[in-house]
């Protein structure tokens, strides 16, 4: 599963640190919520007042252009909808969370699920990084949580979940955010090879990019495409929906459910179909699936 991104070995991608900075202002700018997360601000170091400046992307500040509405929504919704999920497997006894590609994801500092263990998957660098902000803030690090440093180059999934106590023959649920897209089509059915193998009943939840539909959509793709290449995270992998539910029935996870990202952003905020009726650009490929053995 060896990620795409090019990678800041003192600490995390420039995408990761984006997808955090549109978490933190989701929590000061929208009303509802869709996300509630009182920790990310308090782990990336910034106040109300600093992320309030972060309105217009620039080359030297990661977390700039959090204040773009629809892509902020969408990381607050693909977020809530993967721990409406862990909510839904540890109601039925599942007891294995393991998140993939963790980043400066924060679902273990607020776990309320007792006996929930949660195994976060990443370069070693990139989680050596998170442990020193971690401490720097005061978020106490929870028992129900084990750290899996992988280096993809070396290393694979399955040795470094076993060498950290993840059971095999135990259900669990992999949330992989925000990862997909920067991998081969290869690397991918790799790591849903590993998934479907895993005990029943478990799944996966993962977003996805989906070929553009038009050539104004195809426009746009390849003017976002070049933006996260230049900055040395490029794009590897795109799929149809009805391709990525062929491979996974394939593997064995035929239980499938799959949400455009207007349609999972309109389900979990009032009102008419905002973003549906008139979908953004930086929506339009965006795709987040669930799938399942059962």
């Amino acid at each position: 599963m060896s990620d795409g991104r090019r990678l800041d070995r003192g600490g995390p991608s420039r995408t990761a640190l984006a997808t955090a900075y549109g978490r933190a202002y989701h929590q000061v700018a929208d009303d509802p919520r869709i996300l509630t997360d009182p920790v990310v601000a308090s782990l990336l170091g910034v106040t109300t007042d600093e992320l309030a400046d972060r309105a217009a992307p620039t080359e030297d500040r990661p977390g700039s252009g959090a204040t773009y509405r629809p892509r902020r929504l969408f990381f607050a919704a693909r977020a809530r909808f993967a721990e409406d999920r862990i909510a839904a497997v540890a109601a039925v006894g599942v007891r294995q969370v393991v998140i993939l590609g963790a980043g400066l994801d924060t679902f273990a500092y607020r776990n309320p699920h007792p006996g929930l263990r949660v195994f976060e998957v990443d370069h070693p660098a990139t989680q050596a990084w998170k442990r020193d902000r971690l401490a720097e803030s005061g978020i106490e690090i929870p028992q129900s949580l084990t750290f899996v440093p992988v280096d993809f180059e070396t290393d694979t999934l399955a040795t470094g979940l076993a060498s950290a106590g993840f059971s095999r023959t135990d259900p669990a649920v992999f949330v992989w955010l925000g990862v997909v897209f920067y991998l081969t089509p290869v690397a991918v059915r790799t790591t849903l090879s590993y998934i479907a193998t895993q005990a029943q009943p478990s799944e996966v939840v993962f977003d996805y990019l989906q070929p553009a539909e038009d050539d104004e959509e195809r426009e746009q793709l390849q003017e976002r495409e070049a933006r996260v290449a230049a900055a040395g995270e490029p794009w590897l992998s795109y799929f149809a929906p009805t391709d990525i539910a062929a491979q996974l029935r394939a593997l064995g996870l035929t239980v499938i459910e799959d949400h455009s990202a207007a349609q999972l952003i309109d389900g979990f905020i009032d009102g008419p179909a905002e973003f549906q009726n008139e979908t953004p650009h930086a929506l339009r490929a965006s795709r987040i699936l669930r799938a399942g053995g059962q």
